[in-house]
């Protein structure tokens, strides 16, 4: 009897130190946890989608054809006597013309932001000194794709060429792509510097 009483006890001890063990990790896991919540609440947030038009970009948010991460504060000024509104400006293009030239535009402005929008964006970041993660360049990739097209029309609604000839309008289609990349590249540049201050501090030293 006594000797079943010692086993039954010794079971037991096994038992609540067993049990013991798992109720220690546990609370090392709920520590580990609760720290790692606490670094999350501390860092700042980044949330790509609500920096959009952080630098009285609200102001142009309604002018049709404007790549607004490429809008300079000093650009600003006298922007409401330029109205572009809905209304086409009349070319010397026909319908069949001004299409094909939206199409070659379009295209040749696409492949040239996949192919080289992150080494601009890198560019961008290493002469303001910050480190950023990828997430922000895929903003800025389909910010500018989703503005492409009304870009390009407001390109040719304000340029437009004096002869109808094959040769010029070649000439025409690539001072426009020209105008589009230096847009581009201004665009990002401004938008990386003007970013909200909860991001500036990711900024290096």
């Amino acid at each position: 009897m006594n000797e079943e009483f010692y086993r039954y006890l010794q079971h037991l001890h096994n038992f609540v130190q067993a049990q013991d063990k798992k109720i220690r990790a546990l609370a090392k896991s709920m520590a580990i946890l609760e720290n790692e919540m606490k670094d999350l609440k501390e860092k700042p947030s980044i949330r790509v989608e609500r920096i959009e038009y952080k630098f009285d970009q609200l102001k142009v948010e309604t002018l049709e054809g404007t790549l607004n991460i490429g809008l300079n504060p000093t650009d600003l000024q006298g922007i409401e006597d330029f109205s572009v509104n809905n209304d086409q400006m009349s070319t010397p293009f026909s319908p069949k013309e001004r299409m094909q030239m939206v199409v070659d535009i379009e295209e040749h402005m696409n492949n040239y932001i996949d192919s080289d929008l992150k080494s601009i964006v890198d560019e961008a970041k290493n002469q303001l000194n910050l480190r950023l993660d990828d997430s922000y360049t895929s903003f800025i990739k389909d910010d500018i794709k989703k503005q492409l097209p009304a870009r390009i029309e407001h390109f040719i609604n304000q340029h437009i060429p004096a002869e109808r000839s094959p040769e010029y309008f070649e000439k025409y289609r690539e001072k426009m792509i020209v105008q589009l990349k230096e847009e581009i590249n201004r665009g990002v540049h401004t938008f990386l510097n003007h970013l909200p201050d909860t991001v500036k501090g990711m900024k290096t030293e």
